[in-house]
């Protein structure tokens, strides 16, 4: 996956962000924080993790998918995407 590769610094930064951000959840509910608070906080981890997903995705789709020259794994991969959103839209 040259995608990754290539992208490899910004992905891990994105990663490191989330880290902080379930860090900081996890504080939260030690902390007895607000539920306000708390539900806040899982609203940015869910919609980080949703833009790392995306990115990934989008990325994957334009490698393995849109610039595949051989049909067989074009339509492979694209089942294998297809079947990765129906478990990640769960």
């Amino acid at each position: 996956m040259a995608h990754i590769h290539s992208n490899r610094n910004k992905l891990l930064a994105r990663v490191r962000r989330i880290g902080g951000q379930v860090s900081a959840l996890e504080k939260a509910l030690e902390a007895d924080a607000d539920c306000t608070a708390v539900l806040t906080q899982v609203a940015a981890v869910r919609g980080a993790v949703h833009g790392l997903m995306m990115e990934v995705l989008n990325d994957h789709l334009q490698a393995h998918v849109v610039e595949e020259a051989d049909e067989p794994r074009r339509a492979e991969e694209a089942a294998l995407v297809a079947d990765l959103m129906r478990r990640y839209l769960k």
